[in-house]
């Protein structure tokens, strides 16, 4: 835990990723199955945490079904998503041949591109969390604001 107030701080432009799993509550083994099984998203993220090159900053994982994933840039996101050599491809490939159109099981994810300076992200007396987790965190002064805080407002 860090007392005060603090603010994540980021050099240039950075992706946020949101990625997430519908499971069938009726059959929810097939449904982790259906999602990659032991090969699924905490096998690529320790994969990615192991290989820090292919731009994964950090991430966040909310239950089964969800995470959010701070990348370097989009490039290396979209390299990691078609590299057959990597854990994703097969796992996205094996998902659609298992599922198909079938709505057993869903998948979702959303991408965002974020400029540098078009962000803030505030933690009150909270351990490193976030993006401030993924890229570090600077503590905040006084008086500071929101507004302050995103360049492109006081631009």
């Amino acid at each position: 835990m860090r007392p005060g107030r603090w603010a994540a701080h980021i050099d240039g432009d950075f992706v946020v990723f949101l990625i997430g799993a519908r499971i069938d509550v009726r059959h929810p083994v097939r449904s982790l199955r259906d999602l990659g099984g032991v090969r699924g998203m905490p096998y690529m993220l320790k994969h990615l945490g192991q290989h820090p090159e292919k731009g994964l900053l950090g991430y966040e994982t909310y239950g089964l079904t969800m995470n959010v994933q701070y990348w370097r840039s989009f490039e290396d996101l979209e390299r990691f998503a078609n590299d057959d050599d990597a854990p994703h491809r097969p796992a996205w490939r094996s998902y659609w041949r298992r599922v198909g159109r079938d709505p057993r099981s869903g998948i979702w994810h959303e991408t965002y591109l974020v400029r540098a300076g078009e962000y803030e992200a505030v933690y009150g007396n909270m351990p490193p969390h976030g993006l401030g987790r993924a890229a570090g965190l600077v503590s905040l002064t006084a008086g500071s604001s929101a507004r302050g805080r995103l360049k492109r407002l006081t631009r």
